[in-house]
């Protein structure tokens, strides 16, 4: 039979009348033998770092699948498994939904989840026989960010999207993507109470922007905080379960990556990074991914005075990054004020 074929005859041969959303992939395999539902996705893509992908390729990343490249599709997260028994297919979200009973979007705290619920929400609102269907569990850690086991017996808060939550994601997802963080930071003067999760969501984002003084974005400030004692291993700055660096913005690669920005340029915050660039490469040979691990980091002297806010450390090095839908430049800078909570434009 064909992945996409006689998807009725499938569904009642499985019995799927269940789905769950979730943002990490372990999770979801714990989830699915578990049982709490017929049928668990992971959608895994970031958004929190990167250029963000076209219109087009937003748009076809929940329809059902025809020439979406690998990672542009809402399916390509989920092992082919998962989804060949109960005869999933290459379906969109909708499609798929229309033929469940329940669609429950389980959502960490955590930014990328949040923007991920965000898309969803808008790319589905106009549908209204799909999105009748969706509940939101509103889980209190982020997904990928402890033992995924325990998931299994939660019973996460529940929230319905009436129309107010629909439209307010789908202003929200509009204000991620525009090419400044204008419409962003207005967000926090309007009602997010239909979405109980945004308002941190949205700061801690803009507490990523480069700070008006320093030039770091928040995780970087944390990051030279923790090599205070000097002598610290890279790994031990890494947020994660249990581990000092609480910030849940970036991930394991965003954040070697602003480490390596750090101490790779031309006037370095940090020393002692002996091994890099932070990328696949060097995590494919063990002794350079064991000089990493083993290198001693220390602020230097212009780290110490950057972190005190007595340099600014984007008038010293080159800047060229995404945040949202906006290109973050040295001519084109907009930076956050902490103390006021304001925006500054270029």
């Amino acid at each position: 039979m064909a992945l996409g074929l006689c998807f009725d005859e499938a569904l009642k041969r499985a019995e799927m009348t269940r789905l769950i959303v979730t943002t990490d992939s372990s999770t979801a395999g714990v989830l699915q033998q578990a049982g709490p539902a017929d049928l668990v996705i992971a959608i895994e893509r970031r958004l929190v770092w990167g250029l963000l992908p076209s219109a087009a390729e937003l748009d076809a990343f929940f329809a059902p699948r025809t020439t979406q490249s690998r990672g542009l599709h809402w399916l390509d997260d989920t092992p082919p498994w998962r989804v060949v028994e109960p005869g999933v297919g290459d379906r969109g979200l909708i499609e798929l939904s229309a033929e469940c009973d329940s669609v429950e979007l389980w959502m960490g705290p955590e930014p990328n989840a949040q923007l991920i619920l965000l898309w969803l929400l808008d790319h589905c609102r106009r549908e209204r026989a799909a999105i009748s269907k969706f509940v939101i569990r509103q889980l209190d850690m982020a997904v990928g960010g402890a033992d995924p086991q325990p998931f299994a017996k939660l019973n996460p808060r529940i929230l319905a999207p009436a129309q107010d939550c629909l439209e307010l994601a789908g202003r929200a997802w509009r204000a991620y993507r525009a090419p400044t963080p204008q419409a962003w930071f207005d967000l926090l003067e309007a009602d997010l109470t239909p979405l109980p999760r945004l308002e941190r969501c949205v700061l801690d984002l803009l507490e990523e922007l480069p700070h008006l003084a320093s030039g770091l974005g928040a995780t970087e400030a944390r990051i030279l905080q923790l090599i205070a004692p000097g002598g610290v291993h890279p790994f031990d700055v890494f947020p994660g379960h249990q581990k000092p660096n609480e910030r849940g913005v970036y991930g394991y690669w965003e954040v070697g990556t602003l480490l390596d920005g750090l101490a790779r340029c031309q006037r370095p915050a940090v020393s002692g990074l002996d091994e890099g660039p932070f990328a696949l490469d060097m995590h494919n040979e063990p002794a350079r991914l064991d000089r990493y691990r083993g290198s001693r980091l220390s602020r230097t002297e212009f780290g110490n005075a950057v972190l005190a806010g007595d340099e600014n450390f984007c008038r010293h090095n080159p800047i060229r990054r995404w945040w949202g839908g906006t290109e973050l430049t040295n001519e084109r800078l907009w930076r956050w004020d902490r103390a006021t909570r304001s925006l500054v434009v270029p």
